[in-house]
């Protein structure tokens, strides 16, 4: 049995085929800076490691080039596609409709479209990978999706819910959803295993950097606080995304420049973080580069990212002490010893 797994994200398709009668990976990689200039795709067997520079445009050009690199006379390692048995994909956005696993159906696509707002660069390229994977394997070829939101669906109320009125969550269900889950679950029990402990015991914070990135506070086996929220806005400043804002600088800068909502949603999830701070990219490879040529605006967006993270960790740390919720705030900070050495620290 041979399963494809696809994680199709904001800029880049990640793939891996596993051979689940041993668990070995047959061909892994990436396509990379998907509908920007530079775009390429990496592939990767135990004989070959090489990188193609290839124009795509969107994510359905990316899977078409992962289906000719799988099937390549020279370097494929599948003669025909009939060989993948099941294809897995990576979902950021399952809302209240999903909070678990589940095989693809027309119903199943249309929801995950319908929850694009919630997560507008993920989930209309999810939604892509699912239909360009359906179109090239054909409907008899079992899909699944896996969502990043069900991991976090242990978290307390007093995490999750914002302080706006409460009918908006009655409503519309205006809630902290998490992102990112599969990473924070698989990284958080690796780490226990590699600490030979049981997760049970450990209170873990898992960072996953990238191009989104976000950061979760772990105790056990659940999650008791995570950075993004509603949408994979929220937190920290990513690769185009702006992170956590007084919400009074979206208000201010709709009014000033006469902005729609749709266009500030843009400007906050495309023009932003990384890419908005240096005018250079959103690829922390070309700030790299561009700081060691002296842009100063570049070395302030590092700045910015180094010192957003080590705050959010700091964050996370509190939030897994346990004893916080059966003290007052006062008394915390006054009288629990643990409490003020993390502030300390």
């Amino acid at each position: 049995m041979k399963i494809l797994v696809i994680n199709a994200g904001s800029s880049s398709l990640k793939y891996q085929l596993i051979d689940m009668t041993d668990e070995s990976v047959l061909a892994k990689g990436n396509c990379e800076r998907i509908g920007d200039e530079g775009s390429f795709i990496g592939y990767k067997t135990d004989k070959v490691d090489i990188k193609k520079e290839v124009a795509m445009p969107d994510h359905k050009v990316a899977f078409m080039q992962v289906k000719d690199m799988l099937l390549d006379d020279e370097i494929g390692v599948i003669k025909e596609l009939s060989e993948v048995t099941a294809v897995g994909h990576r979902v950021v956005q399952g809302g209240s409709i999903f909070h678990e696993s589940c095989l693809v159906t027309p119903k199943v696509i249309e929801d995950i479209k319908s929850l694009g707002p919630l997560a507008p660069l993920h989930n209309p390229a999810n939604a892509l990978g699912i239909e360009s994977s359906e179109e090239v394997f054909g409907a008899n070829t079992p899909q699944v999706v896996v969502f990043d939101t069900a991991f976090h669906s242990t978290m307390p109320e007093k995490a999750y819910m914002y302080a706006v009125p409460y009918k908006y969550y009655e409503k519309y269900g205006i809630r902290r959803y998490g992102f990112h889950g599969t990473s924070h679950r698989f990284v958080s029990s690796a780490m226990a295993e590699r600490m030979g402990k049981d997760i049970k015991d450990l209170k873990l914070i898992t960072c996953h950097i990238g191009n989104g990135s976000s950061i979760t506070a772990i105790d056990g086996v659940k999650v008791i606080d995570t950075t993004m929220g509603l949408t994979p806005l929220d937190g920290f400043m990513m690769g185009t995304r702006s992170g956590s804002l007084d919400p009074s600088v979206v208000t201010f800068i709709a009014e000033k420049e006469n902005m729609t909502p749709a266009q500030m949603d843009n400007m906050l999830n495309k023009e932003s973080g990384l890419l908005g701070i240096s005018g250079v990219s959103s690829d922390d490879r070309d700030i790299t580069a561009a700081e060691a040529e002296g842009n100063e605006r570049a070395k302030l967006t590092h700045e910015m990212l180094y010192y957003q993270i080590a705050k959010y960790i700091g964050a996370s740390a509190v939030a897994t002490v346990s004893y916080l919720p059966r003290v007052s705030a006062r008394t915390s900070l006054y009288s629990e010893k643990k409490y003020v050495s993390i502030l300390s620290a």
